[in-house]
């Protein structure tokens, strides 16, 4: 777990660009940040949707985008690379094994989940550099911690995501750059109503935004991972059960 000087951030007048904001968790993350005093720049495909939840929480910038698409990006950042600060709460999935493996939906899912942040974050981060300020926080997953059944595309490229805010928090430190994860367990949404397993301690996606604000209000911790007790399952016993013994049990 990332740490440093605990400091609590004053959201009131800052603006942040959300991205993955029309729906889910993202959705509720917009009136967590507006009912705590931030301007808000709202980021997703569908503008309609964008525009909607900006007047559901009484005014927001909409910049719609397609973080698949370059050229998207490219006119999006330019709109929004001005903020104080970033959440890439941008999520796809579809459960597959590796024995159902369909090519075009994994890489649909890891573009999506992964290299959109690339693109977004390889425009926006040297900026910020220069600028000497600036805020990112990645939405990853518990799934991103140890392997899993039938999270092909997922898994890995929430682990990647996990992994680029490590090496972005290693460089930008002493840059005036923050960086953070959050790793969310289940969240009750469209994504997670393609399941048809048991989801232990599933939370309405209001509670997660909550406790992604825990995160993003603090300098400390620069990783939270939730709902405990599940989140231990991967971030303590993943990390000390022998591999087998691990994988027997999330099998079974």
């Amino acid at each position: 777990m990332f740490r440093s000087k605990s400091k609590t951030r004053d959201l009131h007048g800052k603006t942040y660009w959300l991205i993955g904001a029309s729906e889910g968790l993202g959705r509720d993350l917009a009136k967590e940040m507006k009912r705590m005093g931030a301007e808000l720049i709202l980021s997703a495909r569908s503008g309609d949707r964008l525009q909607a939840l900006a007047e559901e929480i009484g005014g927001a910038t909409v910049v719609p985008v397609d973080v698949t698409d370059t050229a998207s990006v490219a006119v999006a950042t330019a709109k929004a690379a001005h903020a104080d600060g970033l959440i890439y709460c941008v999520g796809e999935y579809d459960p597959m094994t590796a024995a159902e493996w369909d090519a075009t939906k994994a890489l649909a899912i890891a573009d999506t989940n992964f290299m959109g942040a690339m693109r977004i974050l390889g425009r926006v981060v040297p900026g910020w550099v220069q600028r000497g300020e600036g805020h990112v926080v990645l939405i990853g997953s518990l799934a991103g911690f140890k392997g899993l059944p039938g999270a092909i595309g997922y898994g890995a490229s929430k682990a990647a995501l996990r992994h680029l805010a490590e090496d972005m928090y290693i460089d930008l430190k002493g840059t005036g750059v923050d960086v953070q994860v959050a790793n969310p367990g289940f969240i009750r949404t469209r994504l997670t109503a393609k399941n048809s397993f048991s989801m232990p301690q599933i939370m309405e996606p209001g509670e997660a935004a909550r406790q992604v604000m825990c995160l993003v209000r603090n300098s400390e911790p620069r990783q939270l991972s939730f709902p405990a007790p599940f989140a231990w399952v991967f971030t303590v016993l993943g990390r000390l059960l022998p591999f087998r013994l691990y994988a027997r049990i999330v099998s079974g």
